[in-house]
């Protein structure tokens, strides 16, 4: 559970921003003036503070200055109904996470502080990179006997010991994240701030925007001036995801933030100094990216300076067993039970399969076979079908299931059905309607439990929240 303080002298205030964050996720503390939010956080330790600018007795950038100096690592977000440029310059320097106007659009508050607590939960949460995982003190670790991932570890505790930019590659699922985080828990910097920016899931014309912030009425759309990411992590450490995807533009001004720790906001002419270790990571090939001209060369070996290759799982099926071991007990803690146990049947399987998801497909293969187990023990087919291999008819969706119409347990036949109801009806969209039913029959399965659901279904609960906005399904189940 996420804690939340929030500062703010107007009663009316506390009890508006008390109901949009009633969530069992989110213990909430209040308090009316920057002396008890003083008080308060050194009793409560939230994992971020959403604070007034102007309180009567020490304001909010008197408080904000407190709190960099006794808590460095606390999230700040400031608010006010009496927001200047000169204000929000202030509050940014001084270490806000961010800064809203009253009165603030609900979806977007909440958006930031989730934002918020994601990156809080990063900085808070230790990444661990034991060899032979003898300590469960940790929630998460990068585990592996294997001799590709002993060369990681020591160039983790290489790297984490100076302020040298570094390179994380490997294919997707292997786990750079985590390593970018394990370097960063282990430098001279984990006081300091962490963000991680995922370059691919950032519209290109934003991107720029969202590492180094805009000045107002910079482009359309830029009604108040934002600070970039850059600037938010001031003496801290940026991990820049996917930069292989990065823009010819935003690379020009990555590779100027590394020579000279400058750069101007976009619509800007006012250089900004920042000192800020950069972390990448990458699962393309960067050096045939340089030889086809898409990506910078001086900027690949200024980025270059460390790498670290991870190697993808099925070089390392030695460490599947470990893997697993570690994600048992870690859903067992989860769940606060004993840990599931696996047939002998199970193991084989899953030291043969072939992985191209790696380690990120282990894990939900696991959190999945959690689910479908119906005893202490997971069978071969609780796993996933393309995985264990088993396509009876417990295994495999059927027809019956998705739409009653006549059953079939072969995928192809279910497809053929589908395809024969799209011809016969135009209208129908069999892909949408089909995808609606398994989200609905996956919750009422589940009783309505999200993370059961997004495990049964082999999606994150983001995207399950978003296909359960996109149908109308919880009015659906409610209303049921």
């Amino acid at each position: 559970m996420s804690k939340l303080l929030l500062i703010d002298d107007e009663e009316d205030v506390r009890y508006s921003i008390q109901r949009i964050f009633d969530s069992p996720e989110i213990e909430l503390a209040t308090a009316a003036s920057g002396e008890e939010g003083l008080k308060v956080i050194s009793k409560f330790k939230p994992d971020l503070v959403l604070m007034d600018v102007r309180m009567g007795g020490m304001t909010g950038l008197e408080t904000l200055r407190k709190i960099r100096v006794n808590e460095p690592k606390l999230l700040v977000i400031l608010m006010t109904a009496y927001g200047t440029t000169q204000m929000a310059i202030e509050a940014m320097k001084l270490g806000a996470y961010d800064y809203l106007l009253k009165p603030f659009d609900i979806p977007k508050l909440k958006e930031i502080v989730g934002n918020a607590l994601k990156a809080a939960r990063d900085m808070k949460q230790v990444v661990s990179y034991q060899p032979l995982l003898e300590s469960e003190d940790y929630e998460l670790g990068i585990v592996g006997r294997s001799e590709p991932m002993q060369q990681v570890f020591k160039l983790i505790g290489q790297v984490a010991a100076s302020d040298a930019t570094a390179l994380i590659t490997g294919e997707s699922g292997t786990g750079k994240e985590l390593v970018a985080r394990a370097i960063y828990h282990h430098s001279n910097r984990s006081e300091q701030s962490f963000l991680a920016v995922n370059c691919a899931a950032i519209p290109e014309q934003l991107l720029e925007s969202e590492l180094f912030g805009h000045e107002r009425g910079s482009f359309t759309g830029a009604t108040t001036q934002r600070i970039g990411k850059f600037e938010q992590c001031n003496k801290g450490t940026i991990f820049l995801d996917e930069i292989g995807d990065m823009t010819p533009p935003t690379q020009t001004k990555i590779l100027r933030v590394l020579q000279s720790g400058t750069f101007e906001r976009v619509g800007g002419n006012t250089p900004i100094q920042v000192d800020v270790r950069v972390i990448a990571a990458t699962n393309k090939p960067l050096e045939a990216a340089v030889a086809a001209r898409q990506f910078r060369e001086d900027l690949f070996y200024r980025l270059n300076v460390v790498r670290i290759h991870i190697p993808p799982l099925r070089d390392r099926r030695d460490d599947i067993p470990l893997l697993v071991n570690y994600f048992l007990k870690k859903l067992a803690r989860e769940h606060q039970r004993a840990p599931k146990s696996l047939a002998a049947s199970v193991v084989k399987t899953l030291e043969k399969y072939h992985w191209p998801g790696n380690v990120r497909e282990l894990e939900n293969a696991i959190r999945r076979a959690h689910v479908m187990a119906k005893s202490d023990a997971i069978l071969l087919a609780d796993l996933p079908p393309e995985i264990s291999g088993v396509t009876s008819s417990a295994s495999m969706p059927t027809l019956s299931n998705i739409a009653g119409d006549a059953a079939t347990t072969d995928a192809a036949a279910l497809a053929r059905q589908l395809f024969q109801w799209a011809k016969r009806d135009p209208k129908l969209k069999v892909i949408p309607a089909v995808e609606r039913e398994l989200v609905i029959q996956a919750l009422k399965e589940t009783n309505n439990n999200q993370v059961h659901a997004a495990n049964l279904l082999g999606i994150t609960r983001a995207t399950l929240r978003k296909r359960i906005d996109k149908f109308g399904i919880q009015r659906e189940l409610n209303v049921k």
